[in-house]
């Protein structure tokens, strides 16, 4: 999904057929800034990567003549649309139907306030009625653009039924809102994979932040350097989660998206790539330890248990109470033999 950062830029991850007709989607970052008038994308988040990295990609709000939905263009590429750019068609695919059509919708608000105003009034209100009709999934509209002056015309050239759309909007139901077009290359989950997908994480000595794919099963949350990577990186234990939380220091790291996983050796800090797989992230995780440990026991009461469970510390215990035992028996005694002795012994006397 789309998300708006601290310089009220919209951003978020697609996939971009950046070679024309070649049929390969690469996954890229894309930020449409509307003060700049521009749209660009990178390889991954700008944060990511090293200062000063450049954009793979930038295409000029100005030169977008119009953005719709290209399901019947490309019926093999699930959830496409096609930006109109001049001469140049670029054909993107977004993670689901809804996040088709709130980038289809921003990018169409966003060339409307950069495209200059015709004199005749008419045909402008006719473009800025047909442009919201793309995005809905009840119906499909043809057009054709043309350039004159420098300005794109929108104009209708046929109407077609919404069984396409109809269609696209089953099989996006029927898609897990979790599982990336690009990112197919790990085998089928396990019943127990409760969630799943890639995150950026802080290292633990460097500090420095790397993309990472994360797994969360009932028992455990791990991390792998991809998806295809069958040895995880590391296994956090859910026993050892004391909470997870939206990152309170996220302004002081400058990161969007930030929650942290706080174990008993150590925080993990963990990025996502918006706000609503950021709490989607912390619901997931909570649930599980919550279904771990019980509705009615928290982590202290989870520690106390492990604690008193212990073997070592079961038999301190028994000793220290048949420490105190034998004394209290053996002072007991000492009384005992103490007044037996005076009865027996008659007084002593101190000589002169």
């Amino acid at each position: 999904m789309p998300y708006v950062d601290r310089q009220n830029r919209i951003c978020g991850f697609l996939d971009i057929e950046e070679n024309e007709n070649s049929g390969k989607f690469l996954r890229r970052y894309f930020i449409l800034d509307t003060q700049q008038g521009s749209l660009v994308w990178y390889m991954d988040n700008p944060q990511n990567l090293p200062v000063g990295t450049v954009c793979v990609g930038s295409l000029k709000l100005t030169y977008i003549s119009k953005v719709s939905d290209a399901t019947k263009l490309r019926p093999k590429a699930e959830f496409c649309f096609v930006i109109n750019a001049g001469m140049r068609k670029f054909f993107l695919q977004a993670n689901d139907q809804q996040d088709l059509v709130d980038w289809v919708n921003a990018l169409n608000k966003a060339t409307k306030i950069t495209v200059p105003k015709l004199s005749d009034g008419q045909q402008n209100s006719e473009n800025q009625k047909a442009l919201p009709d793309v995005a809905g999934p009840k119906k499909q509209v043809s057009y054709k653009t043309e350039i004159i002056g420098g300005v794109p015309i929108v104009t209708q050239t046929q109407h077609e039924g919404g069984d396409g759309a109809d269609r696209a909007e089953r099989e996006a139901m029927q898609r897990s809102h979790s599982q990336l077009p690009y990112f197919l290359g790990r085998p089928a989950q396990d019943h127990n994979v409760i969630k799943s997908g890639y995150c950026v994480k802080q290292g633990a000595v460097m500090r420095n932040w790397k993309r990472r794919y994360f797994l969360l099963e009932e028992n455990s949350m791990s991390y792998f350097k991809s998806d295809l990577e069958k040895e995880p990186l590391r296994m956090i234990p859910l026993k050892e989660v004391h909470k997870v939380q939206e990152c309170k220091q996220s302004d002081i790291m400058m990161r969007d998206n930030l929650f942290e996983v706080v174990t008993t050796s150590r925080t993990f800090y963990i990025q996502a790539d918006s706000p609503e797989e950021m709490h989607s992230w912390i619901k997931a995780v909570s649930g599980a330890i919550v279904a771990q440990r019980g509705p009615g026991r928290s982590a202290a009461t989870m520690r106390q248990a492990r604690r008193l469970s212990n073997p070592c510390i079961q038999r301190y215990t028994s000793r220290i109470g048949e420490c105190s035992s034998t004394l209290l028996q053996l002072c007991t005694c000492l009384r005992c033999v103490t007044s037996c002795l005076s009865l027996l012994l008659p007084p002593v006397r101190c000589l002169d």
